[in-house]
């Protein structure tokens, strides 16, 4: 799925501290995440970095404080906050800390920054200074003032600072300010709103204090989700097992040791619960008994008497069908080997509304890796294969699958009024495409307005209709493909479609069709 940071206009105030390094840093990262990074340099940030830096990082012009007296000074900075969808100060010194308290603005970020419309635009600020500075009264009632007026602010943390104390004063990484942006603009996403828990990771069941019953599970799947939900505006709980990855970043993290713990902490969240992602790789059976002491070593045979543990997705099922929640829940087979039959009656019997099942045994899908390769399998009895790939990319594909049935089942085409009122004469519906290629690109009604701006450039919304299929009725004719970094929908077609299986509507940006 594209970064929440997509196609993003964002200003870049850059100040004169030490810390300044990090923001080039910082505009690389965000580039690399699709953004359009507009620097503006204070004179004293120019004395630490060039802005010919920037403009090699960024592909974009770096401002500085003579070209305010260029040929649009006048209007320079505000036509650079008009452009802005959020402006970072970083690192913010002491100096612009209080020139954007007080309102004064004696750079070309600070005026920038004063000429925001804070009720549409973000500000971010990530100060940097030494403790001592930090620390004064003047510069901590600024920067509550900051916050009062909207300001948000990262930072500062314990480090080592250029003086060579160690104290509250050194800037959070750019990994951070570029975490903390991506959650901003997450939460204009189509799951806004919507609490998903996932469940990752192995479960371990205790033997003695030493040993214990587990699997080789890493949770990248299950982390990777709770990341691609979090990219699509839901608030994510993650309910993991123990594993070696660092919990991600705006993703509520719950740790749990064994079946029963995960148990125990799914039930508590169910009733909050709109979408369960049920990846974690629970373990079937537990040891009867569990010694307080290790056991030492010297028999011959130690037989060990297992009891079964609690099945999630049993209690899941039984939750659902008494209380409604969770809308949507997603399972997982890793197996031995693909027998999609009785994937089909996992599906069935746990009434899931999709199954991913993948060959742990393949080097490149199973336990630990990267990459993920199977089969996804949804209630409707459509299918489909998917090679190998990224198990961030396997996750987008769940998330877009899921997205669909959120959405009503509900895949759409847009054409011009004239086109349709022809079908509509014809009593069918046909393309180019279908004749040529066998096939129609579709969206979900949440792509429609990206749908819209790849098929028509300058669109004039007047003109156009929204014809929407019910995609339970072409069940096994369309699949997910992957294009300019999400997955869409395609309908595989030859054939005239009879005009009776659309529906059409007008097209209205930054709406759903009815």
């Amino acid at each position: 799925m594209r970064s929440p940071l997509h196609q993003r206009t964002l200003l870049l105030g850059v100040t004169g501290s030490i810390a300044a390094f990090k923001a080039a840093a910082l505009a690389s990262m965000l580039t690399k995440e699709g953004a359009r990074v507009i620097t503006l340099l204070t004179p004293s940030a120019t004395h630490f970095l060039t802005p010919l830096t920037f403009q090699a990082l960024t592909g974009q012009r770096a401002y500085t404080q003579d070209d305010l007296w260029g040929p649009q000074g006048h209007i320079l900075h505000i036509e650079l906050a008009r452009q802005a969808e959020a402006m970072l100060v970083v690192p913010c010194t002491a100096e612009t800390m209080a020139q954007l308290a007080q309102g004064h603005g004696n750079t070309l970020v600070s005026l920038a920054a004063l000429a925001l419309d804070r009720e549409r635009t973000p500000l971010i600020l990530a100060p940097a200074m030494d403790a001592g500075m930090f620390t004064h009264p003047a510069v901590q009632d600024n920067l509550e003032r900051l916050k009062q007026q909207g300001a948000h602010v990262l930072g500062p943390v314990y480090g080592r600072l250029a003086s060579g104390e160690v104290a509250q004063g050194r800037m959070v990484e750019p990994e951070e300010i570029v975490n903390y942006l991506r959650l901003l603009f997450a939460r204009q996403g189509p799951l806004q709103g919507r609490h998903v828990v996932v469940t990752a990771g192995p479960t371990r069941e205790p033997l003695d204090p030493v040993r214990v019953f587990t699997n080789r599970s890493s949770g990248k799947q299950g982390y990777a989700l709770a990341e691609a939900a979090r990219d699509l505006g839901a608030r994510v709980t993650l309910i993991s097992g123990p594993t070696q990855l660092p919990a991600p970043y705006g993703v509520e993290l719950r740790g749990v040791e064994t079946a029963q713990d995960m148990y125990q902490a799914l039930m508590e969240v169910l009733p909050e619960t709109d979408i369960l992602l049920k990846v974690a790789a629970v373990a079937d059976y537990r040891p009867a008994e569990r010694s307080t002491d290790k056991v030492k070593k010297g028999r011959t045979r130690w037989t060990i008497t297992l009891e079964a543990n609690p099945d999630l997705l049993q209690a899941v099922q039984a939750y659902r069908a008494e209380y409604g929640r969770p809308r949507w829940v997603v399972g997982f087979a890793a197996e031995s080997r693909l027998d999609e039959d009785l994937a089909r009656q996992k599906l069935q019997a746990k009434k899931l509304d999709l199954l991913l099942l993948n060959d742990i045994t393949r080097p490149d899908a199973g336990f630990s890796v990267d990459t993920n390769q199977g089969i996804l399998l949804d209630r409707d009895g459509h299918r489909q294969t998917f090679p190998v790939m990224s198990k961030r990319r396997v996750a987008d594909l769940i998330l877009a699958w899921v997205l669909y049935l959120e959405q009503g089942h509900r895949l759409c085409h847009v054409v011009p009024w004239e086109t349709w009122l022809q079908a509509r004469e014809r009593g069918t519906f046909f393309t180019a495409s279908m004749a040529h290629q066998g096939r129609m690109a579709l969206a979900r009604p949440d792509q429609l307005f990206r749908w819209v701006a790849r098929q028509y450039p300058h669109p004039s919304p007047e003109n156009l209709v929204v014809l929407t299929l019910d995609a339970r009725e072409w069940v096994g004719r369309w699949s997910w493909v992957w294009e300019e970094g999400e997955w869409w929908p395609y309908l595989h077609v030859q054939e005239p479609i009879p005009v009776s299986q659309i529906k059409a509507s007008p097209y209205r940006m930054g709406t759903s069709p009815s």
